[in-house]
């Protein structure tokens, strides 16, 4: 018999069950508009419950401003600014797996219920699980406020009271569980989360494409003085180089649709205070309150899809995929495909002249990676334009899809142990 319980049995199911805890409650039900599944609203499950919830936080909503209004902000430090009108991506399999601290060295282990060690979100481990798979658009305003607090960022999409994966019986308080989902690609049998009729149509050149997640939206070029070639307040490197930024178009329209299925396992969780293991950032998995529930939340980072570095956390920049188009007139459209075949050790644009490093804020916010143009860094992984894509970067394609890979984390800046679902390096 199989131990699998999808979402829609189990809040669909009576408020009180033979065993263990009631089941969740639905608040609201969304419609799929006849495109996607109905998306039922769970209900807060309370003490000792766990709330699912996802978020892009305000960077989704709010794009990236340039310059920024806080220093601390991220922002694209070549001097764009970005603004998006759609942010969409599906998740599913969400897992709470026993023993998060099983290994100290492999995140993506976890303790089997024997003694033993196995891979977190898999078979024995799992003491329980919500299927989807659930269409979100992240740069959408949610209902809750999200994991730092700060906006209403954050939408509900599922209720845990107990572990449904052992006849719902209830969470230990004194434990921590740990926590993991797939991003996986467009389907029509997803959930509808919150997607409007604009949202839909996206939605289903997604599922016609492979694509797990497409960024839609407008990159305009600022500088330090409002987007003028003239005293822009932009320093390049090398300093004597002649690249004439002219080029680049001021306004690019994007639509960048990513085919990176990944499995995220073992999430760090930034609201714990609990010591983390090792070296780590936080310490890992869900812990319930007996007072509350505790939240769990799919957060999604959207700026990796624009790093200089495969290193965590690296600055973003926009010229990369502007290169790309430098001498169009207009405003051009650029979609991820345009970027097949194209190099990035060094950049070099539609015009065939290498791309110098520019940056649009002081030194001591910002000092550009080494080479005599812009050279983005795979921290090792290999780069072969001719390679295998399971075993080496190609082009630039492939690289802002393996950042962008890296993009989803538990209660904002929780990392995970990422295990991506299609050929690429490890």
């Amino acid at each position: 018999m199989t131990r699998t319980i999808s979402l829609v049995l189990v809040v669909l199911a009576a408020c009180g069950s033979s065993s263990g805890e009631p089941q969740p409650k639905v608040c609201s039900t969304n419609s799929g508009m006849g495109v996607l599944a109905d998306f039922n609203v769970p209900c807060d499950p309370g003490g000792n419950g766990i709330l699912l919830t996802v978020s892009g936080e305000g960077f989704a909503k709010n794009g990236y401003a340039f310059p920024p209004a806080d220093p601390m902000d991220v922002f694209f430090v070549d001097g764009w600014q970005l603004s998006y009108d759609r942010i969409l991506t599906t998740f599913d399999h969400v897992t709470l797996s026993l023993g998060p601290d099983k290994s100290a060295t492999d995140q993506s282990q976890c303790d089997d219920g024997k003694g033993g060690s196995i891979l977190c979100g898999t078979g024995s481990s799992v003491v329980a699980q919500i299927d989807g798979p659930f269409a979100v658009d992240v740069h959408k305003a949610g209902t809750l406020p999200d994991a730092d607090g700060a906006e209403l960022d954050a939408t509900p999409v599922a209720a845990l009271t107990g572990q449904n994966q052992d006849d719902n019986t209830a969470f230990d308080p004194t434990a921590r569980y740990a926590f993991g989902f797939e991003v996986v690609k467009a389907t029509a049998s997803a959930h509808n989360v919150n997607l409007d009729a604009a949202a839909l149509a996206d939605y289903q050149e997604m599922a016609t494409k492979g694509y797990t997640t497409l960024l839609v939206g407008t990159a305009t070029w600022k500088g330090n003085n409002n987007g003028s070639d003239i005293n822009a307040g932009c320093t390049v490197t090398p300093a004597n180089s002649t690249y004439n930024f002219a080029a680049l178009p001021k306004v690019i329209k994007f639509r960048l649709g990513f085919s990176a299925p990944t499995t995220y396992r073992n999430a760090q969780n930034p609201a714990l205070t609990t010591k983390p293991l090792g070296d780590e950032e936080n310490p890992r998995g869900i812990q319930t309150a007996s007072n509350q529930s505790t939240i769990a939340q799919v957060t999604f980072h959207i700026d990796h899809a624009f790093w200089e570095s495969f290193k965590h956390d690296s600055p973003p920049h926009f010229d990369s995929y502007a290169a790309k188009v430098a001498g169009v007139a207009g405003t051009p459209t650029i979609t991820l495909e345009d970027y097949k075949g194209f190099a990035f050790t060094p950049f070099v644009d539609a015009q065939n002249h290498q791309v110098p490093w520019r940056q649009c804020v002081d030194t001591a916010t910002y000092q550009p990676l080494p080479g005599g143009a812009m050279t983005f860094d795979t921290q090792g992984v290999s780069v072969n334009p001719t390679g295998d894509p399971a075993t080496a970067i190609r082009d630039y394609y492939d690289y802002a899809t393996y950042n962008h890979s890296t993009f989803g984390h538990l209660n904002a800046d929780g990392l995970a142990a990422v295990d991506r679902g299609y050929p690429s390096p490890p």
